[in-house]
């Protein structure tokens, strides 16, 4: 029988992802000035109101955290008195204090290698055959179609001139028993838009936008595999409480770290619980996230597995992680191994391959540069991998390990 999955996104403008973005550009901004800063950067938003706290050791950063959080809720869109939240007059409150001593000491370490975890737990990384960029199919979509909607809000307005910076997307997809998508079967679009004369032309306006301009625009930006899985029979809703003027901040407060399954898989997978924005690397519950997502990729990529789960934990202070998890859902090809056998053998190579100490992982993907910003809105995986000034962006989605694991499994 088939069943039924759905995966949700939320647009840059979502108040919670105002939170992650000023977190991260404030995180960033510490790291261009000292790239050995330890920043831990939590961020309130609510209606004409920030507020910023944490834990920040740096020898000599110094950022000026207003100007930092007024540039981004601007780039946003936020810049309406209207909006109830603008970047102009919103009170912004910064009480960020030195990170603890007691923490510091676990983590630095007289020989840079041998750097401690900066906080125990677990961290997973996950990739499938759904998509060309290993994602689950339905965060995948919820992602674009967004995406899409962003880029008309700020590069073609006239388009649809209505629009405000907040927006979900929730798309479901049907899965054959053998766990392959069939068809989407239903799409939710929730948009904040400006006033309309009546609420009946503002409802037929945007749900005729999306169908005739948004949907056909994610629609031919899609493989003609996934393009196909559109059959015209899929159920639509758009703003289906029928009016969405008051959004962001000022409709509901935003927190740092409150979209983490947006920020990963989905719901598909696993998560360990812990945030990635407003965190600098040495906090492994982003850098083994990126870690663990860059091992599961580059597996499914070299044919390992058609899905396949990866766990990594530690302790805080120690810099071996002190297990290695691999679930491939029954999907490994693994000559010589079935099962989980096929998972255990895979977990017990992935620690020679990969050097999963902190510092490793910190260089091996070059994370003490101001890269995460753009992480921040959109999803941290799945992401195209770039480089823009001589500094890489999403280096854990790079396919550079497809050869090692193919030779190593003799695949």
């Amino acid at each position: 029988m088939n069943y039924l999955f759905t995966s949700e996104s939320v647009s840059e403008g979502h108040p919670d992802k105002v939170a992650d973005q000023i977190s991260d550009a404030i995180l960033d901004e510490f790291l261009r000035q000292d790239p050995e800063a330890k920043v831990a950067c939590e961020t309130f938003c609510t209606a004409g109101l920030v507020i910023v706290g944490g834990e920040v050791s740096s020898e000599h950063a110094y950022v000026d955290i207003p100007a930092v959080a007024r540039k981004v809720i601007d780039r946003i869109g936020y810049n309406k008195a209207e909006y109830g939240f603008d970047a102009s007059s919103c009170g912004i409150i910064s009480t960020i204090h030195e990170q603890s001593a007691d923490i510091n000491r676990g983590v630095v370490r007289a020989n840079p290698e041998e750097q401690g975890a900066g906080d125990q737990g677990m961290m997973f990384g996950y990739a499938v055959i759904d998509t060309e960029e290993y994602m689950p199919l339905a965060l995948s979509l919820s992602h674009k179609l967004l995406r899409t909607l962003a880029d008309i809000r700020h590069n073609e307005p006239q388009l649809m001139p209505y629009l405000r910076p907040d927006a979900k997307a929730q798309v479901t997809v049907e899965f054959s028993r053998k766990h392959c998508p069939e068809r989407i079967h239903t799409i939710v679009v929730s948009t904040q838009h400006d006033e309309f004369d009546t609420d009946e032309r503002m409802h037929s306006r945007i749900e005729e936008d999306i169908r005739q301009i948004v949907l056909p625009r994610l629609i031919a930006s899609l493989p003609e595999k996934t393009a196909a899985l559109f059959d015209g029979k899929f159920i639509l809703h758009v703003n289906p409480t029928g009016k969405f003027v008051i959004g962001g901040p000022a409709a509901d407060t935003g927190l740092t770290g409150r979209k983490i399954i947006v920020d990963t898989y989905g719901g598909r997978g696993a998560h360990g619980g812990g945030a990635f924005s407003g965190k600098d690397p040495s906090k492994v519950d982003r850098s083994a996230s990126y870690a663990a997502r860059h091992i599961a990729k580059n597996l499914v990529a070299a044919g390992a597995a058609k899905e396949c789960l990866v766990q990594i934990a530690y302790a805080i202070g120690v810099a071996e992680p002190v297990s290695i998890f691999v679930d491939t859902y029954g999907t490994a090809s693994i000559p010589g191994y079935d099962g989980l056998q096929a998972d255990a053998y895979i977990a017990s190579r992935i620690r020679d391959m990969f050097d999963l100490r902190p510092a490793a992982i910190i260089e091996r993907f070059a994370l003490k540069n101001p890269i995460y910003e753009p992480s921040a809105s959109y999803g941290h995986m799945g992401r195209e991998p770039y480089v823009k000034d001589g500094i890489q962006f999403f280096g854990w989605e790079k396919l550079d390990a497809v050869d090692r694991i193919k030779a190593e499994f003799k695949l």
